[in-house]
């Protein structure tokens, strides 16, 4: 081994930012395969001058052969940041592959020096090759632990609407299984002896029913035509109010206060006054609905026909056409037929069992 140590003067030239260039038989160089030295500042190295960097696998260094040579330490340093299979590449174009650091060490990585500290751990890293040549046992950098901790102290665990709906705490459904075991009991029994069990109705059912009852409230049908005398414009305060105003002036009074298209469905409130046979005046408010079109009336769901209790019509078959009911015949049991009272009879309606109501301009 030369006197100078090779890998001791590496390293401060790589610390000292020195330009490391290659020297070969005849001058420089500038490549490092036809190179003979490596010029480190002012001293020139053998490239094949040994360092204190045992190879893998040695555990007595027995002569200069079993250190990496200054060439393949100088190489991983040079390659530090390339990949695997470039590394490889230039090791391969550039060194003879037994001076080339290990495959399995990441460049920028020599291997360790063969000093007292790590002759122990090595021979211990033999043993494991010989025993087990296609497996390594991981050892966890302890740096990295410290970072992954904090990482999973910082982790936020993503839910669904299982995970919230399950929540966090046990849930103990013994007694809801307590008030059902006889119900269940005697449903088993009848359907084993033939019977069909009478359905069962929970609690939340009746008052799921109770509430539908209560919101069943009637609705009012009336013609969507623009012309008519009764439209959605004016409709609220003739059927509440008991006052008639005609459409356009309902129209422009409503586009005046900012509301220029009206509802598709009007709620009106009629007070009713009850007395008792102690004399007692109640008074109670009766809510009804207003639609002028079929598709309206859907929303209030499959039996929203069987809710209707008033169909007004401007006297036109048309109107009929999207109703269950499209004959007119059919549809009313005591219609009225609103009209001027200036405009002459209708003879559509003769036969629609309607009542024909005239309206005065001046009234």
């Amino acid at each position: 081994m030369s006197s100078t140590d090779a890998l001791l003067s590496l390293r401060q030239a790589i610390k000292a930012k020195e330009t490391i260039t290659y020297a070969g038989s005849n001058g420089p160089c500038s490549a490092l395969l036809n190179a003979t030295h490596l010029v480190l500042s002012s001293v020139s190295l053998p490239k094949s001058s040994p360092t204190r960097y045992l190879k893998t696998g040695v555990t007595n260094a027995a002569s200069p052969s079993d250190f990496f040579s200054l060439e393949a330490v100088y190489l991983a340093w040079l390659l530090r940041d390339a990949g695997g299979a470039e590394y490889m590449k230039q090791a391969r174009e550039n060194v003879s592959l037994g001076n080339t650091a290990d495959s399995t060490t990441p460049p920028g990585s020599p291997p360790r020096p063969a000093n007292a500290s790590t002759l122990a751990p090595r021979k211990a890293h033999a043993d494991s090759m010989t025993s087990s040549p296609s497996k390594r046992r991981y050892i966890a950098d302890a740096l990295d632990v410290e970072v992954v901790k904090k990482i999973r102290q910082s982790e936020v665990e993503l839910r669904d609407r299982n995970t919230v709906l399950r929540g966090i705490k046990p849930n103990n459904f013994s007694s809801i299984r307590t008030v059902y075991a006889e119900k269940l009991k005697k449903m088993k029994e009848a359907s084993k002896n033939g019977n069909t069990a009478p359905p069962v109705m929970s609690t939340a059912d009746a008052k799921m029913q109770a509430r539908k009852a209560r919101n069943n409230y009637p609705i009012i049908m009336i013609s969507s035509s623009p012309t008519a005398l009764i439209t959605m414009h004016n409709v609220k305060r003739f059927l509440q109010e008991s006052t008639f105003e005609q459409s356009q002036d309902a129209r422009a009074r409503a586009a005046a206060e900012g509301n220029t298209r009206p509802e598709d469905m009007i709620p009106i409130y009629r007070k009713r006054t009850h007395i008792d046979s102690g004399g007692k005046e109640t008074e109670t408010h009766a809510r009804y609905y207003v639609v002028d079109s079929v598709e309206a009336l859907s929303k209030f769901g499959a039996d929203a026909w069987d809710r209707v209790v008033c169909v007004m019509t401007t006297g036109q078959a048309w109107q009929f056409r999207p109703y269950k009911w499209n004959e007119p015949i059919q549809l009313f049991h005591h219609g009225i037929y609103v009209s001027w009272a200036n405009d002459p009879p209708n003879a559509k309606i003769k036969d629609w069992n309607v009542m024909e109501l005239k309206v005065n301009h001046n009234v």
